[in-house]
């Protein structure tokens, strides 16, 4: 039976990509509005990419965009031209093309011309892109967060070699950076994904609680105890534990987390007898762990055995090259979700979610994409009057002292320090002029925040 092919089609108006595919069943079809949005996904999850150009000349401007993006085993590139755009096959085949055809051939040519016959050529069967290093189940393909900054792609990068390691993983990042996606897709990338990955949030049970979810009890081991009850370092047995916020966790359950993670045993509430356990666990915090560990409030042996592989989200502010891409990823989610397909950002509105620190991160984001999702109609551009007002409100003051006009007639380089002036300004107000928490919310060093004081002229 032949099985379904993903693919990301770049670029192009809806109505063609869903004629297009609307002869074969079994393409997935994920969308980019551009090269630059389409580099910033994890190009290995798809089986095939077409690129909708307008021109020859757009095709190989875009081809050599792809090309850069870091990935292991990029996919077949198809390209699909303007009758106006041909004979200009041999120099985008050149470029890196697999195929390239005119769109009316794929709107309806021969069948081996079409979109379908193109991809069963350039795509070998059997083949999964997905899996670069080693062979995977069709289903496994792991949800990489989106990626254009350097600092993002360099904890890809690391998430990587954890996938294919049996190390246990510690990840660190403030609330919201999307700590349990990148857990989720450690699991699926690696060699336990056929088992299961169960989650627990320790920030939601108290220790009693804790402890026999994690460990299980026998029957009779308390007052309500009526059975045997497995534990979740059981349930996942052969599979991933994910602790989250790992952080929160007491001394005396700690000192058990540390038992269980060395000897791979556990035991049960009640028990007499130990039992083995097959379990990789990725663990989360949002708190600096090392710091706790420095003031006693966190085991030191329990930490060193949780970070053999450390990975550090960078907060969104820290990856402003992602807001944009992220924001047309949940719009385009959530739209198709809700019924508000085709919805995409306004110059406005992609402008202020540039200007916002996201103090809530991607979670934040996305739900300010919701929210605007849910005033928009249908295939409306999402603009500043759709961004909640809470988030109008704190852009107004910097929007009100540079005016779109005063902007763009201005050097680049002088408008982003107008922009960063008012973001230091206010920080320190909301910090009481406490510049160690300012610079800690800005992400930046103590002796950073300074010199910028210096430059800005800020007291």
């Amino acid at each position: 039976m032949e099985r379904m092919r993903s693919i990301l089609w770049v670029g192009g108006a809806e109505a063609l990509r869903a004629e297009a595919v609307a002869e074969s069943p079994l393409l997935d079809v994920a969308w980019a509005r551009d090269a630059d949005d389409a580099a910033a996904l994890p190009l290995a999850a798809f089986d095939a990419v077409v690129l909708d150009a307008a021109s020859g000349r757009a095709a190989r401007e875009a081809l050599e965009r792809l090309r850069r993006a870091p990935c292991e085993a990029c996919p077949p590139v198809v390209v699909l031209l303007p009758a106006r755009a041909e004979g200009d096959e041999a120099g985008l085949r050149a470029a890196g093309a697999a195929a390239v055809a005119l769109r009316e051939a794929a709107r309806g040519g021969a069948a081996s011309d079409s979109l379908a016959g193109l991809l069963a050529r350039v795509v070998r069967p059997g083949s999964s892109a997905a899996a670069p290093r080693a062979p995977a189940p069709e289903a496994a393909r792991p949800a990489l967060p989106i990626a254009r900054s350097p600092k993002m792609r360099d904890v890809l990068a690391l998430a990587e070699r954890a996938m294919h390691s049996q190390a246990t993983v510690l990840i660190t990042g403030e609330t919201g950076t999307g700590k349990e996606l990148l857990a989720r897709a450690i699991h699926e990338g690696g060699a336990r994904r056929a088992g299961p990955f169960v989650a627990l949030n320790c920030a939601a049970f108290p220790d009693t609680l804790l402890e026999s979810e994690l460990f299980g009890y026998v029957r009779g081991a308390f007052t309500g105890a009526d059975r045997n009850q497995k534990g979740l370092f059981e349930v996942a047995d052969g599979g991933t534990l994910f602790l989250d916020e790992v952080g929160e966790t007491s001394p005396p359950l700690q000192a058990k987390l540390l038992r269980a993670l060395q000897e791979r045993e556990v035991r049960p509430i009640g028990g007499a007898r130990s039992r083995a356990v097959d379990v990789r666990v990725v663990a989360a915090t949002n708190r600096a762990l090392r710091g706790e560990v420095a003031r006693g409030a966190f085991r030191e042996d329990l930490f060193y055995r949780l970070a053999v592989f450390h990975l550090a989200l960078p907060p969104l502010r820290e990856r402003r090259e992602d807001v944009l891409p992220l924001a047309a990823h949940f719009l385009r989610r959530h739209g198709e979700r809700d019924g508000k397909a085709g919805c995409s950002l306004a110059r406005d509105a992609a402008d202020l979610l540039l200007l916002h620190p996201w103090p809530g991160n991607v979670r934040e984001l996305e739900n300010e994409m919701q929210r605007a999702l849910a005033v928009a109609e249908v295939g409306e551009a999402i603009g500043v009057r759709h961004l909640s007002e809470r988030l109008q409100d704190a852009l107004r003051p910097v929007r009100e002292a540079a005016p779109e006009e005063a902007l763009a007639a201005e050097p680049l380089r002088r408008t982003l320090g107008r922009i960063e002036a008012w973001l230091i300004r206010r920080s320190l107000e909301e910090h009481g002029g406490r510049r160690a928490a300012t610079a800690r919310t800005l992400g930046i060093t103590r002796e950073g925040l300074y010199k910028k004081m210096r430059r800005f002229g800020i007291d």
